[in-house]
């Protein structure tokens, strides 16, 4: 049962196209928040698995640094090129249209940024260098790059995480504008309601 009050709400809304949301709008309110949240999940599970490796040696960190540089540094930029440009998009469908979830768009852009310059700055040139490590004689200093990776990821994590939170709090007003009832729909419910009370 609907009150009063909820239907007028709906009403207005559905009553103004200018608040629905575009096709640009959704597309990349999806895109955005489906490649964040696949990003952040994915930088969870290496922080997860990177934490485990901490209590062995040289050697088998080495081993599992090599198998993990193998493919997943193009899964990363598979996930986070695309969340940076939907996330953009939909920053700029919001502030074109001054949406409700503008600040928070482009917040979560800003993290998306900082996540790479993160993964550019320190991952990736930590990652480069990796590459040519060796099981057999790891070098020295082996576990101060691990500790210095591993500071960079748990950073850069917690930025594309945010961002994750960002972007799905900033196109909740989407989803509730896009499922608004039209206004004939509304008025037609109120109706029907009268004449069968």
């Amino acid at each position: 049962m609907t009150t009063p009050h909820t239907d007028t709400a709906i009403t207005v809304v559905a009553a103004h196209p200018a608040h629905r949301p575009t096709l640009l709008q959704t597309t990349s309110a999806f895109g955005a928040v489906l490649f964040s949240g696949l990003f952040a999940g994915f930088l969870t599970t290496v922080l997860v698995f990177e934490a485990s490796l901490r209590g062995f040696g040289a050697a088998v960190y080495t081993q599992v640094r090599l198998i993990e540089l193998e493919h997943l540094g193009d899964l990363a930029t598979a996930l986070l090129v695309p969340a940076i440009l939907a996330a953009a998009a939909l920053t700029l469908a919001l502030i074109r249209r001054r949406g409700s979830g503008r600040w928070l768009a482009l917040a979560a852009v800003l993290l998306l940024l900082a996540t790479l310059a993160i993964s550019a700055s320190i991952s990736v040139p930590i990652n480069t260098d990796q590459k040519s490590w060796s099981v057999s004689a790891p070098p020295g200093d082996w576990s101060n790059v691990r500790d210095r990776w591993q500071l960079a990821h748990a950073a850069r994590t917690t930025t594309a995480a945010l961002a994750f939170v960002l972007l799905t709090a900033a196109v909740v007003p989407l989803r509730w504008a896009r499922n608004a009832v039209q206004p004939s729909a509304a008025i037609g419910n109120n109706k029907s309601k009268r004449t069968t009370a």
